[in-house]
């Protein structure tokens, strides 16, 4: 399937595993270190807070998780649909996520929990959006699905198998630029604090808007 996304696919893969990057940093850099993209981690924590009878991290860790999972729910309710096309409605969900970033500014400085909520469900509903229009095979938010196909990859190479090149630069472009991410959301935040969510928010906010400029000039053929 890699093979047949267009060039704009890439670069927007690219970018918003960047701004994934930049997110999870702050967050784990941040508000009690938590890391706001890794599930994973998330539920594992949760089950131990639990048996802990550690109820503030319990609250916290659960609504973490639901969070993310309303923002992956409110972009199937906007986008609908599996088939890539630019008439979809992508930029509603970037602005969206915008929206929810600029908003997590404040309450991030507050060390408030419904700052990093608020930045969960943005990676949300950015992961689901990438997903829903690849097929889970661009997934943003996160690396370990990205991981697990370069493996696969590998393994296939050594039994003499066809390596699909598209699909493995796809990978190593994702984890490249979440990895710069992270290091570009590190030294942000050293310097600007939670500011530095000003940097994704700005980013998906544009595209976002760019988006909805581009489908307003021009509109998808009527069927």
């Amino acid at each position: 399937m890699a093979e047949r996304f267009a060039s704009w696919v890439w670069v927007g893969a690219a970018a918003l595993a960047c701004v994934a990057g930049i997110i999870n940093v702050v967050g784990f850099l941040g508000y009690q270190q938590q890391a706001i993209t890794h599930l994973t981690g998330n539920t594992s924590l949760l089950g131990a807070a639990l048996v802990a009878g550690d109820r503030l991290a319990t609250v916290h860790l659960a609504g973490m998780i639901a969070a993310y999972v309303v923002g992956s729910a409110l972009s199937g309710l906007i986008v609908q649909d599996s088939t890539l096309q630019l008439g979809r409605r992508y930029g509603v969900v970037l602005t969206i996520e915008a929206v929810m970033l600029f908003a997590a500014i404040p309450l991030f400085r507050q060390q408030h929990l419904a700052g990093p909520l608020l930045a969960a469900m943005a990676c949300g509903l950015q992961n689901a959006m990438t997903t829903t229009y690849s097929g889970a095979l661009i997934r943003t938010s996160h690396l370990s699905g990205m991981f697990t196909d370069l493996g696969i990859m590998f393994g296939h190479a050594v039994r003499g198998m066809p390596l699909h090149r598209r699909r493995l630069a796809l990978c190593v472009v994702i984890i490249s630029f979440f990895f710069i991410g992270g290091l570009l959301g590190a030294w942000l935040f050293a310097r600007f604090d939670y500011g530095a969510l000003y940097l994704p928010a700005i980013l998906t906010g544009l595209t976002g808007l760019g988006y909805g400029v581009y489908r307003h000039l021009h509109p998808p053929a009527a069927p």
